[in-house]
């Protein structure tokens, strides 16, 4: 078994969260193995299954992460949406891993972290693809089965910021919802040049930014760099929601920023998952 330090050195870095270029190496991280047949606690602090997603019609990636040195049965769980073009080994390039165990390490009460892959936005756009159904109908199960806890957070990068806030409204019950540099759309024509949604009605029927009464203020973390482009649907975003914790520092759309907020990040939600 590879080790942790092993895993990630190999690492290709050209996967952004928030871009669409493919990696030209093999993907970080161990191979994916088959699922298990019946519940069993994790035995390795980093782990990659190819599951069946009916919900999206193909194959994932599930991508589990706990603290090192730390019993994984019973752990609490964040979900981990990644970017657009992206996939969920992405949160491994980002560092994810290490950066949890040295929260853990600091003080943070332990939780992991699952990230599967998704698409369009995490959104049902009409094509028979529905991320957001398999992360509420499938990936409790997934979880389940590895002795972990059902999700009650979550976490995007850029994509999956959208993704994140609109799982946030079908399940006000989370105690805690962060982003990172969401990608929002203030208007039709500014949504429409993504070419993902099947119309103006599927755009403001997923929107966050025409939805804000259904996220609750307590349970929200917003973070964004100073020079994303997405910087101003995201302060809209805080005007219109008051969130727990808003930060906004230098820093651009790229994996640099987001991997300096991610101590900040996973301490905001180890805290309220305790």
């Amino acid at each position: 078994m590879l080790s942790r330090r092993g895993l990630l050195a190999g690492s290709a870095l050209a996967l952004l969260a928030g871009c669409s270029s493919s990696p030209s190496g093999p993907p970080p991280g161990p191979a994916a193995v088959p699922a298990p047949t019946g519940p069993s606690p994790l035995r390795d602090p980093v782990t990659v299954q190819r599951m069946r997603s009916a919900a999206r019609g193909t194959d994932v990636d599930l991508v589990l992460i706990t603290p090192e040195g730390v019993p994984s049965s019973g752990l609490p769980v964040c979900l981990a949406l990644h970017g657009r073009g992206a996939r969920a080994r992405t949160f491994l390039e980002l560092g994810v891993p290490a950066a949890l165990t040295a929260a853990v390490r600091a003080g943070t009460p332990p939780f992991a972290v699952a990230a599967v892959d998704g698409d369009h936005y995490w959104v049902d756009v009409g094509s028979g693809d529905d991320p957001q159904r398999m992360l509420t109908d499938e990936v409790p199960g997934w979880l389940a089965g590895r002795d972990l806890r059902p999700a009650s957070a979550v976490f995007g990068i850029s994509m999956g910021g959208f993704g994140a806030l609109r799982f946030a409204r079908a399940h006000p019950d989370l105690k805690a919802v962060a982003t990172a540099s969401a990608a929002l759309f203030v208007s039709w024509p500014d949504a429409r040049s993504r070419k993902v949604f099947s119309g103006e009605d599927n755009w403001r029927a997923e929107e966050p930014l025409l939805h804000t009464a259904e996220l609750r203020a307590a349970q929200l973390g917003v973070w964004c760099g100073e020079s994303d482009p997405f910087l101003g649907a995201d302060r809209k975003l805080v005007k219109a929601v008051s969130p727990a914790v808003s930060r906004f520092s230098p820093g651009a759309h790229k994996d640099e920023y987001w991997r300096g907020i991610l101590p900040d990040v996973l301490k905001f939600v180890g805290q309220r998952l305790s």
